[in-house]
């Protein structure tokens, strides 16, 4: 029984560790604790990860460790001279709260909050909930379904409408993410060697899931989430345009139909959607991402992470996704994207200071400043994958074919000749050879 009292958390670590013997190594060579990918081909990890990729909500880490790293699983990555290797800042309650009190203070690098009762939360430890795992998820970007537009906090208690899974078998995120030696699962894009760690449908349905012979030949060429997911943010809206041009204006704030803010002094403008239709591409699990110091081309919108794959691709299914918008500094000398210190001294949330701010947080990636800020257009693709609806409620056949249908798929956009029930599909035409 522990007992306590812990004056540290990571005194609740130690504890921890006592007993679970080469837990630590585990956790440090996971995707979760080095915020860094694998490489597919080799399993190794790369030099690529949310540590120093770019997006376009709070655009990076590096320069706002304090902030960004308080969903991380450690305690004390408040700069970039933090110890990897050090087990006793292993946060092992963030994952085994089952008090559902364990919060992380907001700008504390990953410490828990002040008013936390330590022994009452290591002795309530269990298996992983999606309260778990929602403690960080469905709070990407900053806040409540912000980021992913699939994950937020309808999903804790989900209906069997809202999430067939989860609400109608409560599922919790384990099921689908399988552990192994600490290291969750992913999507295609965080997987190893020969498939391990991949997260798909076909883990439990066979490749002839349907009554319907029509339905099960989709297979080859739809994803299940494109007609199961017919559409996101079902119950939380989610941001879709964030514009951080204006940002540091003296502007009423403004709240939408959602009753969410739509300017922001520190951020911008943003737009929230709710109930969205996905956006449909060729998707061959695999994308290329935008890294440090590529130079852009300021007169068209920057992809973030270019998806990979095409109608001639076999590897290639139509997938559902979240395109997140925006505008964000770039240097329009040096003609790439900058990375701004937006948290603490000298940070942007202080001093408004476009320039002082990017000088702050370039120097932390040792890229250089030309001392000339402007905005640029980007886009980053969020693959749809939660609140998997019944076949009740999933896409139709008119949905996407027939003259008097939906067109919820644009077949030419996708190189099609036409409607592929009428023009004939990417087999009988030739695009793919057999």
């Amino acid at each position: 029984m522990i007992e306590g009292p812990f004056d540290t958390p990571q005194e609740v670590t130690e504890t921890c560790i006592t007993c679970h013997d080469g837990v630590p190594d585990e956790i440090m060579k996971t995707r979760h604790w080095n915020w860094l990918d694998f490489n597919s081909e080799t399993g190794e990890q790369t030099g690529i990860g949310k540590q120093n990729l770019i997006n376009n909500f709070c655009i990076a880490v590096p320069s706002n460790w304090p902030r960004c790293t308080s969903c991380h699983i450690s305690y004390g990555w408040k700069d970039k001279n933090f110890d990897f290797n050090s087990p006793e800042n292993i946060d092992c309650l963030i994952c085994h709260d089952q008090t559902g009190t364990y919060v992380k203070a907001p700008t504390g690098a990953g410490y828990p909050d002040s008013t936390v009762n330590l022994v009452k939360v290591a002795q309530s430890v269990g298996l992983p909930t999606r309260a778990n795992c929602g403690n960080c998820h469905f709070n990407g970007g900053g806040g409540a379904g912000v980021k992913h537009g699939d994950l937020d906090e309808s999903l804790l208690e989900p209906t069997k409408d809202m999430d067939f899974h989860m609400g109608g078998m409560d599922f919790q995120c384990t099921e689908c993410h399988v552990t192994k030696n600490h290291e969750i699962s992913g999507g295609r894009l965080t997987s190893k060697k020969d498939g391990e760690g991949i997260v798909a449908c076909e883990n439990c349905h066979d490749t002839d899931p349907h009554s319907k012979e029509l339905l099960n030949k989709h297979f080859k060429t739809v994803a299940c989430q494109t007609c199961h997911i017919p559409a996101f943010a079902r119950t939380e809206p989610t941001i879709m345009y964030w514009d951080w041009s204006v940002a540091g204006e003296d502007r009423e704030s403004a709240v939408d139909e959602f009753g969410k803010e739509t300017y922001n002094k520190k951020k911008g403008a943003f737009k929230w959607e709710k109930n969205v239709e996905p956006e449909y591409y060729w998707y061959n699990g695999t994308a290329g991402y935008y890294e440090l110091g590529d130079v852009i081309d300021p007169a068209k919108p920057v992809e973030l992470n270019k998806l990979n794959g095409n109608i001639s691709d076999p590897n290639s299914k139509i997938y559902p996704f979240k395109v997140m918008r925006g505008k964000q500094p770039y240097d329009s000398k040096n003609d790439y994207i900058i990375i701004p210190k937006l948290f603490g001294d000298n940070g942007y949330w202080k001093t408004f200071d476009w320039v002082k701010s990017s000088e702050e947080g370039m120097k932390e990636v040792n890229l250089d400043f030309s001392g000339s800020v402007g905005f640029v257009k980007t886009e980053m693709y969020w693959p749809i994958n939660h609140t998997v609806m019944s076949s009740d409620n999933a896409l139709k056949c008119t949905s996407c074919h027939g003259i008097g249908g939906e067109h919820k798929l644009n077949w030419k956009k996708l190189g099609y000749r036409d409607d592929p029930m009428k023009k004939g599909t990417r087999f009988s035409n030739g695009f793919i050879k057999q």
